[in-house]
């Protein structure tokens, strides 16, 4: 009985982006049941990828822009523009993220969202009125502190002083705003996790050691960062830092919403509203996702989780793949059956460096195990 499959997989991560992942479970499932019907759609949740996902959705061409990334080097960063409806694609992850940078050779106090700023003021020259924005993937924990500076905003201490790092930020004063505080009519921040900017489920010690923040330096991250929420709500009568989303990217959601005036969404529901999601849903009777690896964090918000629930909530059996599986037995329960390309079909160097053969490979072993 031939199937209507939607093939719907985040990236990869580090070897494959979303679009050629599904590229490859396709080829992998066209081997064995080349009788179904089969729908590629990419996703994403505002990380890694959201530009060219949302770039293929919304039908917008590249625009590149000189700045510079995380750790203040040269860098030609992309966007996306789409001049008919006037809406801006920007992934952060193109100009600050961690992939951009050597292992190892910078720490995050040497570090910020600065180079970000020359994307937004590109995109707005260029007369965006709407500007969706996937925060994921930073190397940064700055709070959107280099951010606002590259907007106008000034950072003073107590003698009046610029501040010019955010490892500085617990001599936070006073801040002083930019004559122009938006760039856009709306901008739409996609973030990937729901996370407030301080505390145990903060930016600083859920994320930070991904970044490389060591234990000893949470107590000196977070008293900036909590510095900075302070004086913001203190002068200004905010407090974002509590909102949900606000400490992803390393609080770089709460910068934004502060300095920016953005609003803050779920990366997911973003994409599954230009993608029209619920109506592919209804024509699906079968989904396969996946990503690079499925932990507990892809549970939390995160698009392979929010669409394994949407399955389960249609009845819609769903198959997931990825390079590595450390997800609980209960988490993994979404999925009729989950495929790990580590250990099951080969080593992690293999893996690494051939993913697309190996994903292939996993997916001609669902689609031959699959009985409906």
């Amino acid at each position: 009985m031939a199937l209507k499959v939607l093939i719907a997989p985040d990236k990869f991560k580090g070897t494959l982006p979303a679009p050629a992942a599904a590229e490859a479970i396709a080829r992998g499932w066209r081997k064995v049941r080349a009788q179904d019907s089969l729908e590629l759609l990419p996703i994403s949740d505002g990380g890694d990828g959201f530009g060219e996902v949302m770039g293929r959705l919304c039908g917008a061409e590249i625009q590149t822009v000189e700045t510079v990334d995380a750790a203040h080097r040269p860098v030609i960063s992309q966007w996306w523009w789409e001049r008919k409806t006037r809406i801006a694609i920007v992934e952060s992850a193109t100009t600050i993220g961690l992939a951009l940078l050597p292992a190892g050779k910078f720490q995050p106090f040497e570090l910020d969202t600065f180079g970000l700023g020359a994307v937004l003021h590109a995109a707005a020259n260029a007369g965006a009125k709407r500007c969706l924005l996937g925060i994921g993937g930073s190397a940064t924990n700055d709070g959107g502190f280099g951010l606002a500076r590259a907007l106008g905003w000034q950072f003073l201490n107590r003698q009046g002083e610029a501040i010019q790092r955010w490892a500085d930020l617990h001599e936070l004063a006073r801040l002083k705003s930019p004559e122009r505080l938006t760039l856009f009519d709306e901008l739409v921040v996609a973030v990937d996790v729901q996370n407030p900017l301080l505390g145990p489920s903060g930016c600083t010690q859920v994320f930070g050691p991904q970044k490389g923040l060591r234990p000893e330096d949470f107590e000196p991250a977070e008293r900036c960062l909590a510095r900075l929420a302070a004086v913001a709500e203190e002068q200004l009568r905010c407090k974002c830092a509590g909102e949900r989303g606000a400490g992803a990217a390393g609080g770089l959601g709460f910068g934004l919403s502060f300095f920016a005036k953005a609003k803050l969404e779920s990366g997911f529901e973003v994409f599954s509203h230009y993608a029209d999601l619920g109506r592919r849903m209804k024509a699906a009777q079968l989904v396969l996702t996946g990503e690079g690896r499925v932990d507990d964090q892809s549970f939390m918000g995160k698009g392979v989780g929010r669409l394994a629930n949407m399955c389960r909530d249609s009845g819609v059996p769903c198959l997931a793949f990825a390079g590595e599986i450390s997800a609980s037995a209960q988490a993994l329960e979404l999925f009729r059956r989950a495929y790990a390309l580590v250990p099951d079909f080969t080593s992690r160097g293999n893996s690494l460096a051939e993913s697309a053969f190996w994903l292939t490979k996993a997916a001609e072993t669902a689609a031959s195990e699959f009985d409906g």
